[in-house]
């Protein structure tokens, strides 16, 4: 993209025109502020520079490494006309500032549409080098802030010109002293002497960091490709180990550690102009209003009926698996999560729910957690066989003679869903390292020196096999070798045993064959009908980011005595019935009052978050046979067999409730007991 040959006094003089006209704010605030020393950003929108001045962007596109430089300087001459316009009519003095860098937001700019201005990290080539580039990744690795010279001034012996010099990243930093004398006189100089001015070094921050292509955008077997990032004075500790961050700047290499009897090569790095934290808007699918008012139609139709609509809803869920009604349920609510808040103490508490299966083979484990995947906008799969503590926390790796950290799976999945398949198979110091970031929801990691906190708000969800012949008389931590503090920290645990039942088989073997021409038949719009995969997400996401319910009077009191009853149950469980099993009820109480397009907390909600607990018992205090996760189907008509204010049924004796017998059966043994 080739430019005329224009004066750089000129473009400095109409760069610095567009900044007065469109971020005097910004520009009076820089006047203000105290410190002349540091380093002030000045953020514009490359969308707009186009509309006001393209062929100044079509500049600063093709060749910024030089008109990125002319930016900072017309932000100094913006600056200055700001504080004369400051001291006239205003009559207040600012402070002139001495370091100001123009950083360029791209978002929304066409630079951001195109594949050749905004690749994947993996298709990074050297056609990218010398243009404005955009990365997208997530950070793996930030080194510490270091000091380095980003200028000084050199003075001719021979005819007293002064000049400045500039480091080159590419050779680590070091400044290369020009052959001959570069004054522009008409008797050319030609000394070749040059002495450092004294006090005229200047200094700047500098950090690298190491982002890494986003996994759930590859396809299978591609391994995600990393590029460092080099941070220089504001842009150093903007992002950190496990951040969503979208990376603007200019392509350029440098020659790797030298090592004996290895090659030295040329490692691509990106020299930072502007970085954007994505972590605030991890809700990257967006949502239209025609969608939105999809969901508003749908409850609208199931107004009268909402337990069906639930259900119509939790259908969606891995249908490629017959029934499961309640392990559906428990992932809907696991996703969903509740609302976090702060006590009076200032300690946070979780809104994240956690989700453990315990089943037999082929009951169906792995597709709930690769599904569960797919509708988290951010996810990492890993297995227990192959997780240690190090690769499920944080890592520490010396790369240049400097320590690191690298993050790990659960920093990675911070803010959305880290799946745990095989969980039995890993070792048991593995499992301890993920008490903290499953309850507190931050690592604490003090590694070769380095002591520091990293953000895990995520989502944990696990798979296990239960240990040997499940044992409905022993505990969960007999089943499963899994110690109690950890088996407390999940909200629902769930057991899948593959007991033989004829019916059963009929019709879930009628299912799996005709299950081709279901799809066939499928209407995509119809959400009464089915709810498809995108659907799903963007429902999910916009119930979260829109409803905080609250908890009324009467949901309190149920959950309240429910957990009354189970400690003070003769059969309860030492690992499940902790103050934790009470935050998780209001947890799940929060999440099917989100589920029901509800901002409040109702008795239904509460039943359904004591289902769920219940299902979690191996001995219930309620009903003695909660039955088996697994034969677990959708009633015909969920909302008939509700009506818990009118009629209160006890369950029969020789077959597992279903999910509205169940409510029913809940409520009348509080009341039964004198406890609601």
């Amino acid at each position: 993209m080739a430019a005329p040959p224009t004066d750089a006094a000129e473009d400095v003089e109409a760069l610095a025109e567009f900044l007065v006209k469109h971020y005097s704010g910004q520009l009076r605030s820089i006047c203000l502020s105290p410190d002349p020393k540091l380093h002030y950003p000045l953020f514009i929108e490359f969308a707009e520079l186009i509309d006001e001045k393209p062929h100044l962007s079509r500049l600063v596109f093709s060749n910024p490494t030089e008109y990125l430089r002319y930016f900072d300087d017309s932000a100094i001459l913006a600056h200055k006309i700001a504080l004369e316009h400051m001291r006239k009519f205003e009559n207040k003095m600012g402070i002139q500032k001495r370091f100001i860098h123009v950083r360029i937001n791209t978002s929304g700019s066409p630079l951001e549409l195109s594949p050749e201005t905004f690749p994947s990290i993996g298709r990074v080539r050297v056609k990218h080098r010398g243009i404005l580039l955009t990365l997208k990744g997530t950070v793996i690795r930030s080194g510490a802030v270091k000091m380095y010279e980003g200028e000084r001034m050199y003075r001719c012996r021979k005819c007293k010109h002064e000049f400045p010099l500039f480091p080159e990243l590419e050779a680590r930093n070091s400044i290369v002293k020009p052959s001959i004398c570069p004054s522009q006189r008409l008797k050319p100089c030609e000394g070749t002497n040059f002495d450092p001015i004294d006090d005229t070094v200047i200094r700047h921050d500098y950090q690298e960091i190491k982002i890494q292509e986003n996994t759930q955008v590859l396809g299978v077997g591609v391994i995600p490709r990393s590029i460092l990032v080099i941070l220089i004075d504001d842009l150093v500790d903007t992002v950190k180990a496990g951040d969503d961050a979208v990376v603007s700047g200019i392509l350029t290499a440098k020659w790797s550690h030298e090592l004996k009897d290895v090659r030295c090569d040329l490692e691509p790095m990106l020299m930072a102009n502007h970085v954007r934290r994505t972590n605030e808007l991890k809700s990257e699918i967006d949502i239209p209003d025609s969608v939105i008012m999809k969901f508003k139609k749908f409850w609208t139709d199931f107004r009268d009926t909402p337990l069906k609509g639930r259900n119509a809803i939790l259908g969606g869920i891995c249908p490629q698996i017959f029934g499961l009604f309640t392990v559906k349920l428990a992932v809907a609510l696991t996703l969903i999560g509740g609302v976090q808040h702060v006590d009076a103490s200032g300690t946070k508490v979780r809104g994240e729910s956690h989700l453990l299966l315990i089943g037999d083979p082929g009951t169906g484990k792995s597709q709930f957690l690769k599904f569960a995947a797919k509708l988290s906008n951010r996810a990492v799969i890993t297995t227990g066989l192959g997780s240690t503590s190090a690769g499920l926390t944080v890592t520490a790796v010396k790369d240049g003679g400097e320590w690191m950290l690298e993050a790990g799976a659960l920093v990675l999945a911070d803010g959305g869903l880290c799946c745990i398949d095989e969980f039995d198979s890993m070792r048991e110091h593995d499992r301890a390292t993920i008490h903290e970031a499953m309850e507190q929801q931050s690592i604490s990691v003090a590694k070769a020196g380095l002591v520091t906190t990293l953000s895990t708000k995520t989502i944990v969800f696990g798979a296990t096999n239960p240990k040997g012949q499940y044992d409905p008389d022993q505990s969960l931590s007999v089943n499963t070798a899994l110690s109690g503090p950890l088996l407390s920290r999940f909200d629902i645990v769930l057991v899948l045993l593959d007991t033989k039942n004829p019916e059963w088989d009929v019709v879930v073997s009628s299912h799996i064959l005709s299950e081709g021409e279901l799809e066939q038949e499928g209407c995509v719009d119809d959400l009464t009908a089915v709810w498809p995969l995108l659907m799903l997400r963007r429902y999910i996401q916009f119930v979260k980011g829109h409803f905080r319910p609250v908890l009324t009077k009467e949901a309190e009191d149920i959950i309240s005595s429910y957990y009354r009853l189970q400690r003070r149950s003769a059969t309860h469980n030492a690992a499940r019935t902790t103050v934790r099993m009470l935050e998780s009820l209001i947890r799940l109480a929060q999440a099917h009052a989100r589920l029901m397009f509800r901002n409040e907390v109702t008795r239904l909600d509460a039943i359904t978050a004591i289902l769920c607990i219940e299902s979690s018992m191996t001995t219930s205090a309620i009903v003695d046979n909660m039955g088996n996760a697994l034969h677990s189907n959708f009633t015909e008509d969920p909302d008939e067999e509700c009506i818990l204010f009118r009629i209160l049924i006890t369950c029969p004796s020789n077959s597992p409730p279903t999910d509205g017998k169940q409510e029913k059966v809940i409520l009348e043994k509080l009341r039964s007991d004198n406890i609601y």
